[in-house]
């Protein structure tokens, strides 16, 4: 089949259309766009979280790694407490069992928790035990901020750690006194909240920022199709309900969650000085600034010698005379001048070229911050 000249260049005209045209189909077909995120990633629904348990408790069945009674009292007591509650009386004997550990028991209470589910616990010793491996936690209740039991606690416990020891070397890999229990915890009392009853739901952003916040409320009005989300503040979004999803909040809050917000963040440099670790923002922003830095090196070494005394001589001793060469060496950079509205890469490569490490760049942009001549905040950790 032979093309003409004329169908040849209707092809190529269409062709491009095509492309451009499914193009845009791709960019309304609803996938989100590069560098946005969900609402469901940017905030929490205020109410629905999470609440901490704690609980104190016995863990048995130590292969001698247990606390020792006569060190820790409190062990001994909570022993002879139980085996009280289960008709043993102990009072005035002696205790010399090293499988009894006491320690606190940790857990996270999830939102709208369930009687009968089992959620997983953390176990840590309080005493002098040394290891909490092939232990078994007894009945533990775990109790909430307001003094009530929320669920109860019991099982073998998994421990991550290990350590062995002989008479002249020791050695510990992980923490073996710290276990956890898998479903270790069943709920015994719940916590109420009638989602579905609300009237009114507040969205509490993670990071708070005014930009974001009204760009949420934009995008969920937009959604519903009227003024019915509001931001209250730079970290609240207050949605009301509409009358079609009344009764029905889930169903309302599973629309929006999944709507695309590209979030605002300020310009920020995060520095853990312990580390050396320093991490920067995308909107950080350099004013024209020179940069020198230089390094002082003192070196001290210690060579003492010896001095004997002459053969056969009288009243000699041996003494060590002390010998100390002290050394100094300043290592300096030459100015580097950082351009005016640099971006986060070309302020990087710019400290780079300077040869420093991590130690000395912290000081830098803590100078640079003092100097105004940086348009972030510095936040130490």
């Amino acid at each position: 089949m032979t093309w003409t000249l004329t169908r040849l260049l209707a092809a190529m005209l269409v062709a491009p259309l095509l492309t451009a045209a499914a193009a845009g189909a791709s960019l309304a077909d609803g996938r989100p766009a590069s560098g946005t995120s969900r609402i469901k990633d940017l905030a929490n629904i205020e109410g629905v979280r999470q609440n901490q348990l704690i609980g104190y408790g016995l863990v048995v069945g130590l292969n001698g790694t247990g606390d020792t009674l006569n060190n820790i009292p409190f062990t001994r007591q909570s022993l002879q407490a139980m085996l009280e509650r289960l008709g043993v009386n102990i009072r005035g004997q002696t205790l010399r069992t090293g499988n009894v550990a006491a320690v606190m028991v940790t857990a996270n209470l999830p939102a709208f928790g369930t009687q009968g589910t089992r959620i997983d616990i953390t176990v840590s010793a309080m005493g002098d035990a040394k290891s909490l491996n092939g232990g078994v936690l007894l009945v533990t209740p775990l109790l909430g901020a307001d003094g009530n039991v929320y669920a109860v606690g019991q099982g073998s416990l998994a421990i991550g750690g290990f350590a062995a020891e002989g008479d002249a070397a020791k050695i510990t890999r992980g923490v073996p006194t710290v276990g956890r229990i898998a479903n270790g915890a069943i709920i015994e009392r719940e916590i109420d909240f009638a989602l579905n009853r609300l009237n009114q739901v507040r969205l509490a952003l993670r990071n708070p920022d005014f930009t974001t916040a009204k760009r949420i409320a934009a995008a969920i009005n937009d959604f519903i199709g009227g003024p019915t989300a509001e931001p209250i503040d730079s970290s609240t979004v207050q949605i009301n309900v509409p009358k079609n999803y009344l009764g029905n909040v889930v169903s309302l809050l599973t629309e929006i969650e999944q709507l695309q917000i590209e979030p605002d963040i300020s310009a920020k440099i995060v520095i853990d000085e312990r580390s050396g670790i320093i991490v920067m923002g995308r909107d950080v922003r350099v004013s024209m600034v020179a940069v020198a830095q230089g390094n002082l090196t003192v070196t001290i070494s210690e060579t003492p010698q010896v001095s004997q005394p002459a053969p056969f001589s009288r009243g000699g001793t041996t003494t060590v005379v002390p010998r100390t060469r002290i050394g100094i060496q300043e290592d300096g950079k030459k100015l580097a001048v950082v351009r005016e509205g640099v971006s986060l890469q070309q302020l990087v490569d710019g400290l780079n070229a300077l040869g420093i490490g991590p130690r000395d760049m912290i000081a830098i942009l803590q100078a640079i911050k003092a100097a105004g001549a940086i348009q972030a905040d510095i936040e130490v950790m």
